[in-house]
């Protein structure tokens, strides 16, 4: 009657409870620390109170509770109501200063602390409190003034032109520094610090133009309000035409500036609500009017008007690009809304197919880089892929193919895309056809086109089928007569690719008579001529990614340390990557092969089937040499290269193969060090995060194989090494193979044997479980690889608090590990058991009743004839002699002593003086608790 119902979360009263006694309830709560429950009480009480009076002091008690719990927020709101009610409640007063300060308002708090010292002048703690507050607040101004000076002078230095060159860079960086603080970033914004950025930009000097960029990007990060008047200050189309300049760094700059603008947008950052009501640009913009949608909307649209703009450099181009395939196509397919993508391509499809169909050798081709157009292509791919169903898939559609020269290189452009609708595109009237018929032109341009053309159509065996019947004739003419090297190459690509989807009966051997070495020779010529273009060379490292399927050529090629060093060199053009990962997958046989079940062997060859046989230089001695060389020659520096590309052009397919070479790499623990010294610890960990599901196995593998014998600290300096924990501990799923689950355990007990930190993130990361279950396994060295693991974990509280809890076996396992023949895991179990009985006094009485078998394990222990393993044995015993003195005289009740006095009168030795002292202090003890007599009394 009367009462409001309670708000989710709160509790309901109870029918008939009484506010003043709900109080006193809440009163015994806080004395005994339970805020929580104090605060439920208290909030109950309100509920039901209709007494003002009342009310003022259960909002007042309830901020006191917010107050303990660190809910500032909650604390100043419940005291502003207690306030609301008496002005004078002192005691409400001060808790609502307590709570401002703690949430930075010090103005706000001094006021308050001023009444409560108004009111009671002669108390000590508001007057203290008073001088605390005054002092914060000066030393505040004295910083923001001293910012606020900082900043002039830097922008001072920077615009004017006859400032020492030194000083002016000095002030950049500076300026770039401050801008990534937050009190910094927020006086540069204050202090009209965007209009003088602006200004810098305007000067046209490059320098200037990075330092405001750069000191701008660090003004949005992480900053939603601020990223969004500085947007709308600048102006959208300001920063593209900034970002199409032809000047990488300045264009990678301002790219960086929009994403993290594009990123705060999409909610990584604080809410507009913090600024919208105090703070107004030039122009009068208020934030509160802002529409993040209709913002990420324009930012969509201007960078797919980029890409059609002459006016926009390549660079500039394979930016917007880049914004587009990071930030469109949704990163997790579990989210439903899509319609980003869809605006995409009802916008902006032409655009993209217009960038893909651009003929670089064309008069009027827009400006591009050597990636550009397989940027495009990979954006068609994922903007397809993220279509949700076949009727948005049929929206996908491609403007009607006329049949001309662009046409064909965009349908080359959509194949190197979705390959779906490029099939679609491909069985289309008379397409196939044009290909073939260009080919054979007299003009060299179609040539060139309708090569690549076929090239990238013969992914497929049904399409390659039709080009080997119709193609390749025209492809050996043109390789034999044509006298442009462009050509010739493309020609020869073509080729090799058709001999590998089309079979020995066609393209390949049949032209080379039998020989690929023949091919591979010429391809590693051009490859090595550096008077060719970067892009007629590249053709030559495709080549070589089909030609060293054959273990002759692959073996020919990394002897060639001058083609290896070109194609390295190459790799700046991010359009080979793909190329280069899979000649060295090849090289280095890292490809999955099927294991030939000999039984099916001899059946094929008495039905007089063909049954392939391995290369004699695929054998393993041929593999590892090739490796060596691959060593060598750099490889390693290369690879880490290939994978610090920030582009979309390194896919999912491409980390895979780079994985795969590295894992191969890591094969012989002393090729290891090179791998870590040139950079492939490094590089292993985002190949192991992110891409295909085969290519991160096989980057936690190789990470594995490091971290199994590597010193963590060389191998994963910093930070890094915490990165490495997780990809360890993927390899110890069940699915995984044996070698890749005993490798992860290895690397984990590198890693915990470091320090308390590296111990916690691998619980953290849920390891535990898993590795309890491999000390169960029946395969012995996952077994001791497993306990190994334990003993250096069970150093860590949480781990021993495990142990402690009740309602588990895992102290019984450890027990009983200790009891078996295999020495290795008797050793490391022993260790973790007197790692455990030290450290927990409880784990001692628990020991002796998990197993009647203790006793007997115990005495095996400390009799071993391994010192180590009687060192721990004998060290277990003397922690449960030293934990309770019930249980040394169960110690002392068995044979446990006549092995500690056999061991304890021996003659002091060197070799074993650690042991003797061992029993000496369990002898010892005993005798502190009276137990047993003095030695020389006996």
């Amino acid at each position: 009657q009367g009462i409001t119902a309670p708000q989710p979360g709160q509790p309901r009263p109870s029918p008939g409870a009484d506010p003043i006694q709900l109080k006193e309830e809440g009163n015994k709560y806080f004395q005994a620390s339970d805020y929580e429950k104090a605060a439920q009480s208290y909030t109950q009480a309100i509920k039901l109170s209709k007494d003002k009076a009342l009310q003022a002091v259960l909002y007042r008690n309830r901020a006191a509770c917010f107050l303990k719990k660190e809910e500032y927020a909650k604390a100043a709101s419940d005291a502003s109501r207690a306030i609301d009610i008496n002005s004078s409640d002192i005691k409400a007063l001060y808790r609502r200063s307590q709570a401002l300060e703690k949430l930075g308002k010090l103005d706000q708090a001094f006021k308050d602390a001023q009444k409560c010292a108004t009111i009671e002048p002669r108390n000590k703690n508001f007057q203290e409190t008073l001088r605390r507050l005054g002092a914060d607040i000066q030393e505040k101004l004295r910083i923001q003034f001293s910012t606020d000076l900082r900043v002039q002078k830097m922008f001072e230095i920077l615009l004017d032109e006859n400032s020492e060159k030194e000083k002016r860079e000095k002030a950049a960086n500076n300026l770039i520094v401050l801008g990534r603080e937050e009190a910094g970033a927020e006086r540069i914004f204050q202090n009209n610090g965007v209009s003088l950025l602006l200004q810098l930009i305007e000067t046209k000097n490059a320098e200037l133009i990075l330092a405001a960029v750069r000191t701008l990007s660090g003004m949005c990060t992480g900053h939603k309000a601020r990223a969004t008047a500085i947007l709308h200050y600048l102006g959208i189309d300001s920063i593209c035409m900034w970002m199409s300049v032809d000047n990488e760094e300045i264009s990678l700059a301002v790219c960086n500036l929009l994403q993290t603008i594009t990123d705060c947008l999409l909610g990584n950052g604080q809410s507009l609500g913090l600024f919208q009501r105090k703070l107004l640009l030039t122009g009068c913009y208020c934030l509160a009017s802002v529409d993040t949608k209709k913002d990420l909307r324009m930012i969509t649209t201007r960078l797919l008007d980029m890409l059609v703009s002459k006016k926009v450099s390549g660079q500039g181009r394979d930016r917007a690009l880049n914004l587009l395939n990071k930030n469109i196509p949704r990163k997790d397919l579990k989210d439903h809304d899509n319609s980003r993508t869809i605006f995409v391509i009802d916008n902006g499809l032409k655009k993209i197919l217009k960038v893909v169909g651009q003929i670089p050798e064309m008069p009027d081709c827009l400006p591009l880089t050597e990636n550009t157009q397989l940027t495009a292509s990979i954006l068609l791919n994922k903007l397809y892929d993220d279509l949700r169903c076949d009727p948005e898939r049929d929206n996908y559609r491609v403007i009607w193919l006329k049949k001309t020269l662009h046409a064909i290189q965009m349908v080359s452009g959509v194949l190197q895309g979705p390959f779906d609708l490029g099939n679609k595109l491909l069985g289309m009237k008379g397409v196939m056809e044009m290909m073939v018929a260009l080919c054979g032109s007299e003009r060299e341009i179609d040539q060139l086109v309708a090569v690549e053309a076929l090239i990238h159509a013969s992914t497929k065996l049904s399409r390659a089928t039709f080009i080997i019947s119709n193609g390749v004739t025209l492809l050996k003419e043109i390789y034999k007569k044509t006298k442009n090297e462009k050509i010739k190459i493309r020609a020869l690509v073509g080729l090799c690719k058709l001999g590998s989807a089309g079979g020995t009966d066609y393209g390949l051997r049949q032209f080379a008579e039998g020989s690929t070495e023949k091919l591979a020779r010429q391809c590693r010529k051009w490859l090595c001529n550096t008077s060719i273009d970067a892009r007629t060379r590249k053709w030559a490292v495709e080549g070589l990614a089909y030609l060293t399927l054959d273990a002759d050529v692959k073996d020919d090629f990394v002897e060639d340390e001058q083609a290896l060093q070109a194609m390295f060199e190459l790799m700046s053009d991010k359009t080979i990557l793909y190329s280069v990962a899979s000649a060295l997958v090849n090289c280095t046989n890292s490809y999955d092969t099927k294991e030939l079940v000999p039984e099916l062997v001899q059946l094929a060859k008495f039905s007089k089937q063909h049954v392939p046989e391995e290369h004699p230089k695929d054998k393993k001695d041929f593999v590892v040499k090739r490796v060596k060389r691959l060593l060598k020659a750099g490889v390693v520096s290369a690879l880490a290269c290939m994978v610090k590309a920030d582009s979309a052009i390194l896919t999912d397919q491409s980390k895979e193969l780079i994985a795969r070479v590295f894992l191969a790499l890591c094969e012989d623990p002393k090729d290891r060090g090179t791998v870590i010294a040139q950079g492939g610890g490094k590089a292993l960990i985002p190949l192991a995060v992110e891409g295909t599901d085969v290519g991160k196995i096989k980057a936690s593998h190789a990470l594995a194989k490091i971290a199994a014998i590597s010193n963590p600290d060389i191998a994963f300096p910093g930070e890094r090494v915490y990165e490495v924990v997780r990809p360890l501990v993927s390899l110890l799923n069940t699915e995984r193979d044996g070698l890749q689950n005993y490798e992860a355990l290895l690397g984990l007990t590198n890693f915990s044997g470091r320090s308390d930190k590296l111990r916690m993130k691998i619980v953290k990361e849920k390891a535990l479980p898993d590795i309890e279950n491999y000390m169960f396994e029946n395969h012995d060295q996952l077994r001791q690889a497993a306990t190994e693991c334990m003993c250096n974990l069970v150093v860590n509280k949480e781990v021993q608090e495990r142990f402690v809890a009740d309602g588990n076996d895992r102290l019984k396992l450890v027990v009983l590990l200790c009891g078996e023949d295999d020495e290795k895991v008797q050793r490391a179990a022993a260790g973790a058991l007197a790692m455990l009985t030290a450290a927990q006094k409880k784990l001692c009485s628990k020991m002796t009743e998990v197993t009647t078998q203790w006793l007997e394990i115990l005495q095996r222990l400390c009799l071993h004839d391994n010192m180590e393993v009687q060192h721990r044995g004998l060290v277990i015993t003397f922690n449960l002699i030293s934990a309770d003195k019930e249980l040394a005289k169960k110690v002392v009740e068995t044979e446990l002593l006549e092995i500690l006095t056999f061991i304890g009168k021996q003659e002091d030795d060197p070799k074993k003086q650690h042991i003797i002292n061992a029993a000496r202090d369990c002898l010892t003890k005993c005798m502190d608790y009276g137990l047993i007599k003095p030695l020389s009394r006996a």
